[in-house]
């Protein structure tokens, strides 16, 4: 292992992390996992070369990922989340108190494993709570398969490369608009869109057959470098969107990024972004 790792999303640009200590390395069935430790960002987690998540960042995206569709919902109380193995997205959904049950479906048992092992503070325990049942298996068959309807599906998946690819496809959107009760609530991450604005128009054009509202909010997570973060959202219900937020659910929160203004903020989107998809519809 080299004292410094640089990211390979982009082949001419990115990211490079001083490598103080490797916590971990190991190549799963499906992908090729390292933990190390860096000064600045902690305890920082790649897989296949590409940076997943980091201690002093990670907040900024779980947050965002759970409680914009969360606060969204009139009375979330069934989850499902797709990935997520770090336990982050699932730690915020438990803060939840009206959530009765929160099933995650993540392919690799070892990315649970090794983050349960090597950043405790993402999960915080979450994968003990009762109201949790954890499934070791592809996100795009459980969805297809899937019999049970669910408030709000998370899905919390790398990039469109390799294990994530298969979470970007038409077929899993459509299990996921299935999966979904009336009221229901799909996002997912959906890249930096400066660097992806092309990932971008893919899933808006392939969600558009399944849900009556389809667009996307907003996060600059420093560590997903090139600019703003792009998340999907997608429901049968176009009110949902616009709904007021209910500010004892809020009270109730403890965030460090969330918060009202950000939540109705986050729909705000570059003109570069209402461009391409408008030239793309």
């Amino acid at each position: 292992m080299s004292q410094a790792i640089t990211e390979t999303l982009y082949t001419q640009w990115g990211q490079t992390f001083t490598v103080d200590r490797v916590l971990f390395e190991h190549q799963t069935a499906h992908q090729h996992l390292v933990i190390f430790e860096n000064q600045q960002w902690g305890t920082v987690m790649v897989l296949d070369g590409v940076v997943q998540t980091t201690e002093r960042d990670e907040f900024i995206y779980h947050e965002m990922m759970t409680h914009v569709p969360l606060l969204s919902h009139p009375k979330p109380q069934k989850v499902l989340i797709v990935g997520g193995g770090d336990g982050g997205i699932l730690r915020e959904v438990l803060k939840h108190p009206g959530i009765e049950t929160v099933t995650q479906v993540e392919i690799d048992q070892a990315v649970i494993d090794m983050c349960r092992q090597h950043l405790p503070n993402h999960s915080q325990g979450a994968f003990a709570d009762p109201r949790v049942k954890v499934v070791i298996g592809d996100g795009v068959d459980f969805v297809a398969e899937c019999t049970e309807q669910f408030d709000v599906i998370i899905s919390d998946s790398t990039d469109p490369i390799g294990p994530g690819e298969s979470l970007f496809t038409s077929r899993f959107y459509q299990g996921v608009a299935k999966c979904l009760t009336e009221d229901g609530i799909f996002v997912a991450q959906n890249g930096v869109s400066f660097m992806q604005l092309d990932e971008v128009t893919t899933t808006h054009r392939r969600l558009t057959p399944h849900f009556q509202d389809v667009t996307f909010y907003s996060a600059a997570v420093p560590t997903y470098v090139g600019g703003i973060m792009t998340f999907a959202w997608a429901a049968h219900n176009p009110a949902l969107r616009q709904a007021e937020l209910d500010p004892q659910r809020l009270h109730t929160l403890t965030t460090r990024y969330h918060n009202a203004g950000i939540h109705r903020a986050a729909f705000a989107l570059p003109q570069y972004i209402l461009d391409q998809l408008e030239v793309d519809s």
